[in-house]
């Protein structure tokens, strides 16, 4: 079953997002205006990231009064509901694990992409302070992912983007890092390497692919560097703190989109009515005028922008479902080597169906993170049979008792 999930949230997240870049890259070309005929381009990317994220908030909220069980008032559906502290005592049902496992603290929860010390045991009701946590991670998460676009932003405005595209391939890093600082989570062995295999293979491929012209990567700056570690930085603590809330608290991952995505539009909302100086890329209208009166505007003399701009925020949103249906079963790690490999499995099917030729060094990246992928599949194999075979074993104990 789990194997099922993954798959369908793997194809989820590559259909989706392939529209999705579809979508994106028609906003990126000029539109004629009615007005005087000139071809101009959308230049709000807040609007952009308000329409997105207004669209997942919604699309998570469908989802979850979908599939809401009968009975359950709006609190509960939404993973809010107060009641009284869990009880100490084992609860019915509760997963089976091994000595060994008891041995290096693994929790009967964990989804196997990062433990801690002592490991956290998920509240069956939240308490008023709990809820109150929950809320300020869930605003912390949409702080974070805010205010990390405008530094990748700013650093292409100083590096190349095959730079860009480098040090975004070594993302799983940070997202290890993070979680080993901010919340003092540990990771099985296998885990170190199959990031290290991953990100290694992924930045094979993507750095000895066929060079186009004059190589640029050596014309990026070190401030522009700087601004793409802090980017990646801050993606990183993204990810971890959304482990930190799936192994601390009993929320689902649309519960976890939905608050998310709100209280990410209700920011990117106030910056688009609040007078903001000249701002490369994020503000780059009018000094002190209002971001929304500029967008609203483009989209009354540009009304061809809408398709690609309702496209562009649909897709996005069921993609993100996909994306939370993953982070909460299968972790921050399984879901960035996801989103990682996608430009990979793109390239290698066009190889299939275009007769595209790969240098040899694209090849020998592209079998480093197939490797890294069987490792991963291999030890989740053996952890799977050692749990059943251990399972069988206390079945067995307790018809003989």
């Amino acid at each position: 079953m789990s194997f099922v999930r993954l798959a369908l949230c793997v194809v989820g997240v590559y259909s989706m997002f392939l529209l999705w870049a579809i979508a994106q890259e028609r906003l990126s070309v000029p539109f004629t205006s009615i007005t005087t005929g000139k071809l101009e381009k959308f230049r709000s990317v807040l609007f952009l990231n308000t329409a997105q994220s207004f669209a997942s908030a919604i699309s998570s909220l469908v989802y979850i009064y979908l599939t809401r069980k009968k009975g359950a008032t709006f609190s509960e559906m939404m993973g809010l509901s107060v009641g009284p502290p869990p009880s100490h005592v084992l609860q019915p049902n509760q997963p089976i694990i091994s000595k060994e496992d008891q041995k290096k603290g693994v929790s009967p929860h964990a989804n196997g992409n990062g433990l801690q010390t002592p490991p956290p045991t998920p509240p069956r009701f939240l308490t008023a302070e709990d809820r109150t946590k929950l809320i300020k991670r869930y605003i912390q998460c949409s702080l974070f992912i805010t205010t990390a676009a405008p530094f990748g932003f700013a650093a292409l405005s100083h590096i190349s983007y095959p730079t860009m595209v480098l040090g975004k391939s070594c993302k799983l890093i940070p997202v290890m890092i993070m979680n080993v600082l901010l919340y003092r989570r540990k990771f099985a062995m296998h885990k170190y390497l199959v990031v290290a295999m991953v990100t290694a293979g992924i930045t094979m491929f993507m750095g000895f692919g066929p060079s186009k012209g004059k190589d640029k990567v050596s014309e990026s700056s070190w401030f522009g560097m700087l601004l793409l570690v802090i980017n990646l930085a801050i993606d990183g603590a993204t990810n971890s703190t959304q482990d930190e809330i799936f192994s601390r608290y009993k929320v689902s991952g649309q519960q976890m989109m939905f608050f998310i995505n709100l209280f990410s539009t209700i920011i990117t909302s106030l910056l688009l009515v609040l007078p903001l100086p000249y701002i490369p890329t994020i503000h780059p209208g009018t000094n002190w005028e209002l971001e929304i009166q500029q967008a609203m505007e483009f989209i009354r003399t540009h009304p061809a922008v809408v398709t690609p701009l309702a496209q562009f925020a649909l897709t996005g949103s069921l993609g993100q479902l996909f994306i939370f249906e993953t982070l909460q079963h299968f972790g921050s790690l399984t879901l960035v080597t996801i989103t990682l490999t996608r430009k990979l499995f793109t390239m290698l099917l066009s190889v299939i169906v275009y007769n595209h030729k790969l240098t040899g060094g694209q090849w020998a990246g592209a079998a480093t993170v197939f490797a890294g992928i069987a490792v991963e599949a291999y030890v989740k194999r053996k952890d799977v049979h050692a749990k059943r075979v251990m399972q069988e074993k206390e079945k067995a104990k307790i018809k003989d008792l």
